[in-house]
C-alpha cells in the first residue's frame, strides 16, 4: 500500500499547484499532471487486488476506492471540483456535534428548511461573506433581479448592492 500513498501526495500536490489558478487552468493541469498519476493508481489498485486478502483492512479498502473510482476522479473533469470534501466536512462540523439540538424542527418542512439555511450559513463562512449581510441583501434584492443572473446572488459571486 505506500506505493498508493506516494501517488496520493503526489495528486495532493499537483492540487497545491491548482489552488492559485483559475477554474480552466485548474482543470488542464488535472488533465496534464493528475490524470496520468490516477491512471497509475488505478493499475496499481488492480494488479494489488488478486494479492490481498479480501476481507483484510487493505482489501476493503482497496475494493471500496475501486468501486468509487469514477466518482473519485471526478473532479479531474471539472476545474470547480475539489480533490476531497474535507471542507464540507469541516463546516458541517458543527451541525454533526450539536445534532440532538438539531433532531426535531417539528415538521419535516421545517427540517428542510434548516437544512438549507445552515448549507448557504456554510457558503457564506467558506468564502468570508457574512452571512446575516449577504442574507439581507439577497433577500431585499431578489424579486426584481433577473432571473437568468441568479448565480450573481449566491455567496461565492455576491457583492454588496450598490447604495
Amino acid at each position: 500500500m505506500g506505493p498508493a500513498l506516494l501517488l496520493i501526495a503526489q495528486l495532493y500536490r499537483v492540487e497545491e499547484q491548482a489552488r492559485s489558478l483559475s477554474v480552466e487552468e485548474r482543470l488542464h493541469l488535472r488533465q496534464l499532471e493528475s490524470r496520468p498519476i490516477l491512471d497509475k493508481l488505478h493499475d496499481y489498485l488492480l494488479e494489488i487486488e488478486v494479492e490481498i486478502l479480501p476481507k483484510s483492512p487493505e482489501g476493503r479498502a482497496v475494493r471500496y476506492t475501486l468501486k468509487n473510482w469514477t466518482a473519485l476522479t471526478r473532479y479531474c473533469e471539472d476545474g470547480n471540483l475539489e480533490i476531497d470534501n474535507n471542507a464540507t466536512e469541516r463546516a458541517i462540523r458543527g451541525v454533526a456535534v450539536g445534532r440532538n439540538n438539531w433532531m426535531f424542527f417539528g415538521s419535516d418542512h421545517g427540517g428542510s428548511t434548516a437544512a438549507t439555511l445552515r448549507s448557504f450559513v456554510a457558503s457564506c463562512q467558506r468564502v468570508d461573506v457574512e452571512p446575516f449581510a449577504w442574507l439581507s441583501d439577497v433577500l431585499s434584492r431578489i424579486a426584481a433581479h433577473p432571473i437568468n443572473k441568479l448565480a450573481e446572488l449566491l455567496p461565492h459571486n455576491w457583492a454588496p448592492a450598490q447604495v
